[in-house]
C-alpha cells in the first residue's frame, strides 16, 4: 500500500518538479547575498552557458565556492544555500 502511495504522488508531480532537497530556501538565500555576491550576482546561475548541469555538479561546486569566498559554511548553511540555488535556478531532479 505505501508503495502505491508514493508511486501516486511521484505520478502527480508536475514534469517541472525539482528535487525536494532538505534545508531553508530562505536561510539559504540570506547565506548566499552575505557571501557569495562579492564574486558574482545571480545571473551566472541563468545564462545560457552555466557550467552547473546536475544536482551533484552543484554540490561539489559548493565548497569550492566557499574557499574562493574566504568562508567555511556550516553544514546546515551548506544545505540551505543548496537548497536555495536548486529553487531558485537549477530545479535539478
Amino acid at each position: 500500500m505505501r508503495a502505491l502511495l508514493c508511486a501516486c504522488a511521484v505520478t502527480l508531480l508536475p514534469a517541472g518538479a525539482h528535487a525536494a532537497l532538505p534545508g531553508d530556501a530562505a536561510e539559504g538565500k540570506s547565506v548566499h547575498d552575505i557571501n557569495c555576491t562579492g564574486c558574482h550576482n545571480t545571473s551566472v546561475y541563468a545564462r545560457p552557458d552555466r557550467r552547473i548541469q546536475s544536482l551533484e555538479a552543484l554540490k561539489q561546486l559548493l565548497p569550492r565556492c566557499e574557499r574562493a569566498a574566504g568562508t567555511d559554511f556550516s553544514a546546515n548553511e551548506r544545505r540551505d544555500v543548496l537548497k536555495y540555488l536548486n529553487e531558485s535556478f537549477y530545479r535539478f531532479r
